[in-house]
């Protein structure tokens, strides 16, 4: 799962700041060659743990390995394996975005032409060729982001570690985002997502790991996501017809929406019942308008996990 070409591997961490529990016990796998999520609500771990396995922080228990190297005892050989996106640009805004890609070249120790050149090269990548010579302060919160990313990126780091990256960013720039983490990781590389924004996780990510009160609570992969019992949202011309449906097939829904806008929920097992439901519709000539998930396949299982800590 993990060597020194990448991939993470946690194991029982734990780490309190003062007589505050910040995370109790998460076990937590990030192979190589995929994009892992990290999700959760505010306070439930997230961040404390990507600053661990920045080797920012030391755990209190547990191991983790981090491209085959441990963060505690081998602090420059996993800086050097990781690149670390924080959820902000932090004290950089005096240098331009080129110098500041260079600056962090040269801490990386890569020679002046070459790190010139790999900023060029990255300010491409994330759109910012134009404002290279801008300072950072007056990049827009995504145009920060995406000089973040490009700052993570400088030193071609086996591991990627981005908390909250589509923070800020416009649909464009999450499409560019996505495609850019996918070709990264068909390259060979570890990334690990920390976000919110779970309908975009569910394009970007190959497996979850779920933390709720300091502690891993569940890990799935978008497959295993994907084929859970789900909410569909199912509308027609009239609804009338579509009650009449499901009452003959014994398909129970609830009512949603308000006086502009009603919708028929149902939970369905799986793609296939899916593909059924809809068959069957079809063939009892009602006109359906939307049939369609409620949420992506990840904000399933997050909000039954929600439910369940209720």
């Amino acid at each position: 799962m993990t060597n020194e070409h990448g991939g993470i591997v946690v194991e029982g961490v734990a780490r309190n700041f003062g007589s505050v529990q910040a995370i109790r016990h998460i076990d937590f796998v990030a192979p190589p060659g995929e994009v892992t999520a990290l999700i959760g609500p505010n306070g439930s771990g997230k961040t404390t743990l990507m600053l661990i396995l920045a080797s920012l922080l030391a755990p209190d228990h547990g191991t983790v390995r981090v491209g085959g190297f441990d963060p505690v005892t081998q602090t420059a050989a996993v800086r050097g394996a990781v690149g670390w996106m924080p959820d902000t640009l932090g004290f950089w805004e005096s240098l331009t975005a080129l110098e500041v890609l260079t600056t962090l070249g040269a801490l990386y120790g890569m020679q002046r032409e070459h790190r010139t050149e790999r900023a060029h090269e990255l300010l491409e990548t994330v759109s910012l060729a134009s404002y290279s010579t801008q300072p950072a302060r007056v990049l827009s919160r995504g145009q920060q982001q995406r000089l973040s990313l490009a700052r993570a990126l400088i030193h071609d780091p086996q591991i990627l570690l981005l908390d909250e990256p589509a923070s800020g960013l416009d649909p464009g720039s999450r499409v560019d985002l996505r495609t850019l983490l996918r070709k990264l990781v068909a390259g060979g590389k570890t990334v690990v997502v920390s976000s919110h924004v779970l309908s975009e996780l569910d394009e970007i990510a190959d497996r979850a790991v779920f933390v709720s009160g300091g502690k891993s609570v569940r890990s799935q992969t978008i497959d295993e996501a994907g084929s859970q019992t789900r909410r569909y949202c199912v509308q027609a011309e009239p609804m009338s017809a579509l009650a009449a449906v499901f009452a003959r097939h014994g398909v129970r829904f609830v009512e949603r929406g308000d006086s502009r806008r009603i919708e028929y929920q149902v939970e369905l097992t799986g793609t296939k019942e899916a593909a059924w439901l809809l068959r069957t519709l079809v063939l009892a000539d009602v006109v359906v308008t939307a049939f369609a998930p409620a949420g992506g396949a990840l904000e399933e299982t997050y909000m039954s996990l929600e439910t369940d800590r209720r």
